[in-house]
């Protein structure tokens, strides 16, 4: 399911980019037939032309994008599809990992009552998620003890827990990766913006205005890149956790429903 996840956040990221690249040749068209239509009409409102409000948020911000520099603006974008991707396919996992731990006790419990170990075991194989994925090993090693038993649950709750963490890493790659990423283009802008200035041979306020808002719009661009996958990582830690804590607690209560079985 990742692959298929990173497949279309690279084809999200193409189609992204074409679109961005294709932009820039209509805003020049628009800007001159904007101009034209402007000369003959006398009766323009003036509080209207120069208000904006007619241009589309998306067309503001692919204007944007083409100031802060397709290079980087185009990683920084990369960075925020590859971890949503990678975001989304955490949070169905873990999603799909989610059980009704009170119902499957239940059933467990029925099951050992009526048909003893295997009947559990039957019950484990049919219902998903790692609760249950737990619950089987445990009743694998039943005829080894219930010391064996609580040293599987335990050892293989460890290994769910890290199948649930699972690509984390890449997040919080991307998450450090996309200011830094906003930051240099920044550094990069600003050095262009002394170039230009060293080549006019002044200190023009034009020069520098427009060097400098070049180079901050990657640093906006990559902060708030940073803080959307932000959101996300701290959201699917919190299912972490939850799920966690369900473990925990249910991998406890079947150690108690093995020991009552056991002593009847």
């Amino acid at each position: 399911m990742k692959k298929f996840f990173m497949f279309l956040a690279v084809i999200g990221f193409t189609a992204l980019s074409a679109q961005f690249a294709a932009a820039q040749e209509p805003e020049a068209v628009e800007d001159t037939t904007a101009t034209e239509a402007v000369e003959p009409a006398a009766d323009v409102n003036p509080l209207l032309a120069g208000s904006g409000e007619e241009v589309p948020f998306h067309q503001a911000l692919k204007t944007k994008f083409i100031e802060g520099g397709p290079g980087f603006m185009a990683l920084i974008i990369l960075c925020l599809i590859l971890g949503l991707a990678v975001a989304i396919e955490r949070i169905l996992y873990l999603s799909l990992s989610k059980t009704n731990t009170k119902k499957l006790l239940a059933a467990v419990e029925a099951a050992l009552k009526e048909g003893g170990v295997e009947a559990a075991k039957e019950v484990c194989r049919n219902t998903r998620g790692p609760v249950a994925s737990i619950f089987y090993q445990g009743l694998l090693r039943y005829d080894q003890g219930i010391d064996v038993v609580e040293k599987t649950v335990v050892s293989y709750g460890s290994v769910n827990m890290s199948l649930m963490e699972n690509g984390l890493s890449w997040i919080a790659l991307f998450i450090a990766l996309a200011p830094s990423l906003g930051f240099l283009g920044t550094v990069v802008g600003m050095i262009q913006a002394f170039d230009a200035i060293q080549a006019a041979g002044d200190i023009s306020p034009n020069i520098v205005a427009g060097g400098m808002k070049v180079a901050l719009i990657t640093t906006v661009g990559g902060l708030i890149v940073a803080m959307i996958l932000q959101v996300f990582y701290n959201y699917i830690l919190s299912k972490i956790d939850d799920l966690t804590i369900d473990m925990e607690d249910s991998s406890i209560s079947l150690v108690d429903l093995l020991v009552k079985y056991e002593n009847k």
